[in-house]
């Protein structure tokens, strides 16, 4: 791997179903990897054995495989539990870890009594201060301890984030961050940043609510050897209504697809969901990754609006190609079908209805008198051609002198049992001339309309 390769990763926890939050992270970084030919990797993060599910598991997979963002590499954060002791090994003759036996009780208090204080609720370190014989003493009484990662107070944090621009932190304001357990299992921070460092990624692009858990992580970067990547933070995404939304989180590709949205409108949306850049129905991968720039993002939370989901996906639709849908639409339904229809549809199941238009039966209108006997003429006059239609309101036009709304409405009503639809042109052939002449026949004799 060149050491100049972007390498990017999206690292969802299996504890549950991936969310259009989730979906959106992965689409970005997927976008900043191919932006510069470099790699996107997968990463499972499990390390919560009691909440993750092999279930979960494939289900990311499949969603990922459906968006068509298929990974570079998938790495499991549960079969490298031998890097994190390895590391932490190290951390500790470093003097960069240290034991902790404060409850949660006790940590609350502590808590409570700076915020009274007016003070920001930062850790005291009163860990630091014990000796072996304390150590000894909770050993004795099978205490065992969690363990914090020792913060350098010398110098501040910094780094350039991608959408945020330059970041300071003091790290005297900021607690040691608790990176293990005392079960011995992993909070998120540590085994995160030895993945990142080990794996070589160059860019690490996530949400706005990981700005600070970024200032410890730089620092745990250094404390292992490894150059800290490049980091960018977005803003998160709200519902339509201002606000963040439980809906979004409930809000999956499996709910999405029941919806008869594509998985090309997902990623269009998404891709330039909170930039400058305009959300349009764009199904072409390479042009999404050309466009892709962090410079674009903006500090605004994004706004998820479903009916403009809606609206884009309806545009993706009527792009579709034959070849795309072919396993997704009634038996039978041939390009020229598909072709005929896909104008009017909104989404691809849409097309089992305008199937049953051209198959029949239809439900026919009751006609007036009048157009009764317009459709009577009709069946006489219809002669079958390469375009039946054109020659068929041509000759009627010149028969009865009908035109515009009087000379197709009654026409498409017999012949659909619809007032709209796709253009007649198109479909009359896909009717076929003795389907026609039934439905024509059966029009002119419906109960007259009053």
């Amino acid at each position: 791997m060149a050491p100049s390769m972007t390498v990017t990763r999206f690292a969802p926890s299996p504890t549950g179903n991936l969310h259009v939050g989730n979906i959106r992270m992965a689409i970005h970084n997927w976008l900043l990897a191919r932006k510069d030919g470099g790699r996107f990797v997968l990463r499972i993060d499990d390390t919560d054995a009691t909440r993750s599910r092999e279930e979960y598991v494939e289900g990311i997979r499949a969603d990922l495989a459906w968006l068509g963002l298929e990974p570079d590499a998938e790495e499991r954060q549960s079969a490298r539990q031998a890097n994190y002791e390895a590391a932490f090994d190290r951390l500790k003759r470093a003097g960069r870890v240290y034991p902790c036996y404060e409850t949660a009780q006790e940590l609350d208090l502590k808590r409570k009594v700076l915020l009274g204080r007016g003070l920001p609720p930062i850790y005291d370190r009163a860990a630091l201060a014990l000796g072996e014989a304390d150590h000894a003493r909770f050993a004795d009484e099978g205490i065992a301890p969690h363990w914090r990662f020792k913060l350098d107070h010398d110098e501040p944090i910094e780094w350039e984030d991608g959408i945020r621009g330059r970041q300071h932190f003091e790290p005297s304001q900021l607690s040691d961050p608790v990176v293990r357990r005392a079960d011995g299992s992993w909070l998120y921070m540590l085994p995160s940043a030895i993945d990142d460092g080990e794996m070589g990624v160059t860019d690490v692009l996530r949400g706005e609510d990981h700005v600070s858990n970024t200032a410890a992580q730089v620092q745990m970067f250094t404390a292992l050897g490894y150059a800290p990547p490049r980091f960018a933070h977005e803003a998160l995404l709200v519902g339509s209504e201002g606000k963040l939304s439980k809906r979004l989180g409930a809000l999956g590709c499996a709910a999405l697809r029941e919806r008869g949205m594509e998985p090309q409108t997902l990623v269009a949306f998404l891709a330039r969901l909170g930039t400058s850049l305009p959300v349009e129905a764009i199904v072409e991968r390479d042009e999404l990754i050309a466009s892709f720039d962090l410079a674009t993002f903006g500090r605004a939370p994004a706004r998820f609006d479903e009916a403009e989901l809606e609206r884009l996906n309806h545009a993706v639709v009527h792009q579709l190609e034959y070849a795309e849908v072919a396993g997704r639409i009634p038996e039978g339904m041939d390009e020229r079908a598909w072709l005929a229809i896909r104008p009017n549809l909104q989404t691809v199941a849409d097309a089992r209805g305008w199937w049953r238009v051209i198959t029949g039966p239809v439900a026919l209108p009751a006609l007036s008198e009048e157009d009764r006997a317009f459709v009577a003429q009709a069946e006489e006059t219809l002669v079958w051609s390469e375009d039946p239609w054109r020659v068929l309101t041509s000759a009627l036009k010149e028969a009865t002198g009908r035109k515009g709304r009087a000379l197709f409405m009654p026409l498409r009503q017999a012949l659909t049992g619809l007032e709209h639809g796709p253009d007649m042109h198109a479909l009359l052939p896909l009717i076929g001339e003795d389907e026609a002449r039934a439905r024509l026949r059966l029009a002119s004799q419906q109960p007259i309309r009053t």
